[in-house]
């Protein structure tokens, strides 16, 4: 064999260990504040930040050596200060921003936590539902996306479907289908508000989450959030557009939820969907972006669609096999929109 073949790979191993135990300390800068805490704050010591972050000394010592370690600070070993720079800030201390990066921090936990059950569907088939993977779960998800969808649904993604927006701006119907905690929805309704908006999920949880945060922001009276899924979901008028966001691929099956959606749309109505960016083919997907979309099939999108009898379409299911899917439920028109996102890809459909 060859030894400096076998010695690469190894530092591999190693820098993959590295990188999950870096997801995980991550985790604990974004969810104590910890990043906030360093943000535009300079060169600092580990008092300083003990100081800044209200939290105990001694792990808050060991998280700089662990972070320094990682590459996410710089460390002065003559001043023995550390310092989170600004460029780093942007991605890691910037909640509610569509840069924000912390939600892979909060779902890397969630994934490994139910690696044991994916681990015995291998032998024994069958997948982890969505509720067993718990509230945390919900709320990284929220966390990866929330920030896209405020800052950049309304001004940017709507905006090129100019026709959709005129309806919706005359007091249109929108349905935002796989809906979970209700930011799509609340977003839409805030932007548009003569837009009659109904988020749709069969997760009672983040139901419940969407409706409190709905009230809290004002727009209790304004947003419908209904636990229940297509199948099963009477709608008292068509809609003029119906949202399916990061969903379409984990359907249990996707092409009768598809023929479902298409009809409680209004014969001149729009499906907007956004998937994954991800080739058709492996080696389209052989890059770190790949390899996380696999990680998150595996340990969430493609189980939970096997654990209710789906066929698993996984996260990479990439744009062939979403156009075949629309277009056998029923629809004529299928396009490929020219919005520009490193991890996304979006769809218009029309029946």
């Amino acid at each position: 064999m060859d030894k400096d073949k076998i010695k690469s790979f190894a530092e591999k191993v190693y820098g993959d260990m590295a990188g999950a135990m870096a997801m995980g300390m991550a985790y604990i800068g974004v969810e104590k504040g910890l990043f906030r805490a360093m943000a535009g704050k300079g060169a600092m010591t580990s008092a300083d930040v003990v100081a800044a972050s209200a939290l105990q000394p001694r792990y808050v010592e060991e998280w700089l050596a662990g972070m320094t370690a990682a590459g996410y600070l710089e460390y002065d070993p003559d001043a023995t200060t550390f310092q989170l720079p600004d460029e780093y800030s942007y991605l890691l201390a910037s909640e509610g921003t569509d840069h924000f990066m912390g939600g892979l921090f909060h779902f890397a936990p969630v994934a490994l936590s139910i690696a044991p059950k994916v681990a015995d569907a291998f032998e024994n088939g069958g997948g982890v539902k969505f509720e067993e993977c718990g509230p945390e779960c919900v709320k990284a998800l929220d966390l990866m996306n929330s920030g896209q969808y405020e800052q950049r649904l309304p001004s940017y993604w709507l905006a090129q479907m100019p026709d959709v927006v005129e309806r919706l701006e005359a007091g249109g119907r929108v349905l935002d289908v796989g809906c979970g905690v209700g930011r799509v929805a609340t977003t839409i309704a805030k932007a548009i508000p003569d837009a009659i908006v109904i988020g749709l999920d069969p997760d009672r949880e983040s139901i419940r989450q969407a409706r409190e945060a709905a009230s809290a922001a004002g727009l209790g009276e304004r947003v419908t959030f209904v636990a229940n899924t297509t199948r099963d979901y009477e709608a008292e008028e068509p809609f003029d557009l119906i949202t399916a966001f990061d969903c379409v691929h984990d359907f249990a099956e996707p092409v009768a939820t598809l023929e479902e959606v298409r009809s409680l749309l209004s014969p001149e109505g729009t499906l907007f969907i956004v998937e994954p960016r991800a080739g058709d083919r492996l080696e389209e997907n052989i890059h770190p972006l790949g390899a996380v979309y696999y990680g998150f099939s595996l340990f969430h999108c493609m189980t939970q669609s096997l654990a209710n009898g789906g066929p698993g379409l996984g996260t990479c299911m990439g744009p062939a096999k979403t156009e075949a899917l629309v277009r056998q439920a029923g629809f004529s028109r299928f396009e490929r929109l020219g919005i520009r996102s490193q991890t996304h890809l979006f769809y218009a459909a029309k029946t």
